[in-house]
């Protein structure tokens, strides 16, 4: 059985105006992006170099420059962290470690006491969270 052949090669011009309205809806999204709420604490993690990480499963807690806490996205109390973190150490088949997103502004004084909290709930390792240091060009002299 043969097909005839119905299409031909195009050989006018482009029409600009769809390809200006797609560039047009780019911008605008661009544009308004920024305006878009993210949901979230806005904390100011420090800079640092070489901090350890960990291969253990991880729980995350935040605190902010006022010392609340955020745990799984949520404001929180000490004394339901303390009983969330009892159970996440309680049904974890491993050790659990406590990873502190703490707000470069936070008081020495709630750091601790969430680094106690956590011992109280059974997780006896903590690391601190940290942002590297931002990369900077080499320069290369030929």
């Amino acid at each position: 059985m043969r097909f005839r052949r119905t299409t031909r090669v195009f050989t006018g011009t482009l029409d600009p105006a769809p390809w200006v309205a797609v560039l047009f809806l780019l911008v605008t999204f661009l544009l308004l992006a920024g305006l878009v709420y993210t949901p979230g604490v806005r904390l100011q993690l420090p800079v640092a170099e070489g901090l350890p990480g960990t291969d253990k499963p991880t729980v995350a807690v935040a605190l902010d420059s006022n010392g609340r806490l955020y745990f799984e996205n949520q404001v929180i109390e000490r004394a339901e962290l303390k009983r969330r973190l009892e159970a996440v150490a309680r049904n974890a088949p491993e050790p659990v470690v406590l990873v502190v997103r703490a707000d470069k502004a936070a008081r020495h004084e709630a750091l601790l006491e969430l680094v106690m909290l956590a011992r109280d709930s059974g997780i006896n390792e903590v690391l601190l969270a940290g942002l590297p240091r931002p990369f900077e060009p080499r320069n290369v002299t030929p």
